[in-house]
């Protein structure tokens, strides 16, 4: 088991060890992705596949001094086309992760999504974690999902939360603190954050989320600081040491995590858990350090599949629990 990381570089610098990943990168076309390409290529992080207008990925590649094999380029001429594309190459074996360029979310995801020729897995919910590396806070922070569920119920807050704690344990964490969010630490029927929070710290104790410790409902302030809970009288093994934050819906922990980079100096690494294959969500307006960051994170996630199972995985459709999949929807970033 390797250790823990404590920063977005650490995860780079263990994903440098890794053999590189065949990248199918969907709307390639645009300056900054391709300086992200560039810097990924040259770490031996991947081998990329990049789909959009060859012209326009020829012109942006000489731009920022990335040397292209034309045989990397897919023509598309459109953001659906190009998505359609990059989910092919996964589904014929040609690419172990997608990445996000220029295109909006919901165009990929649609793609990504669709339940005869999407990447799901039969029984996975889908969703997002940040990875957040804060100058202020001594390790990395999980929040989920502030992108893809936008007000997940009690069973799909399950499956999103066993999604993150499996992606640490692929980062080292053999035990993860988990706070599950709301405004007040007790449980409040009004409240409906209180009831899931306090029901997910149970369902953990019971085996019915592995591999974790989990505590809630916790305010944002006890989560981070040992000294905040102490001060209000809780007793939590996870407070002041958290790894994940659970948050009560997108809208909230979307804020959070735009919060975190603007006004804490923040990078935030984003990735699509659930999929047959990591998917790199990054917004359209983030740094090329936080999409090498989430590169390298899809890098560390990557598992081959024997033939036989990546198969019965591509053809899967997906299990949205109780809540009507109409309430899995991405958010425009």
């Amino acid at each position: 088991m390797a250790s823990q990381a404590a920063t977005l570089d650490d995860l780079l610098n263990r994903a440098k060890t890794r053999p590189p990943i065949r990248v199918a990168v969907v709307a390639a076309d645009q300056a900054l992705v391709l300086q992200t390409i560039r810097e990924a290529t040259s770490l031996g992080l991947i081998v990329p596949r990049l789909i959009g207008d060859p012209d326009a990925i020829l012109a942006g590649a000489k731009e920022v001094g990335l040397v292209l094999d034309p045989e990397a380029i897919i023509a598309a001429n459109s953001e659906a086309e190009a998505a359609r594309v990059g989910v092919d190459l996964v589904r014929s074996g040609g690419a172990d992760a997608v990445m996000k360029g220029y295109i909006h979310t919901d165009i990929l995801m649609r793609a990504l999504l669709d339940s005869t020729r999407g990447l799901r897995i039969q029984g996975q919910r889908v969703s997002h974690v940040f990875m957040i590396d804060i100058p202020s806070y001594p390790k990395l922070l999980a929040v989920t999902d502030a992108a893809i569920n936008i007000t997940p119920d009690l069973t799909a807050k399950q499956q999103i939360l066993q999604n993150a704690i499996t992606l640490l344990h692929h980062l080292g964490i053999p035990t993860p603190k988990v706070a599950v969010l709301s405004a007040v630490e007790t449980v409040n029927p009004a409240i409906v954050s209180t009831v899931d929070a306090a029901s997910l710290a149970v369902m953990a104790r019971r085996g019915q989320i592995s591999g974790a410790i989990i505590d809630g409902p916790m305010g944002f302030d006890n989560a981070i600081s040992a000294i905040a809970a102490r001060e209000k009288r809780i007793v939590s093994e996870v407070a002041g040491d958290v790894d994940i934050l659970l948050v009560p819906d997108l809208v909230s922990g979307n804020i959070l995590a735009k919060n975190l980079e603007y006004l804490a100096g923040a990078t935030a690494a984003g990735i699509v858990l659930g999929l047959s294959v990591p998917v790199v969500l990054n917004s359209r307006a983030d740094p090329p350090s936080a999409r090498l960051a989430a590169l390298a994170l899809a890098v560390l996630m990557h598992r081959p599949a024997p033939p036989q199972q990546r198969i019965e995985e591509l053809e899967a459709v997906i299990y949205c629990a109780a809540q009507a999949e109409s309430a899995c929807c991405p958010l425009a970033v």
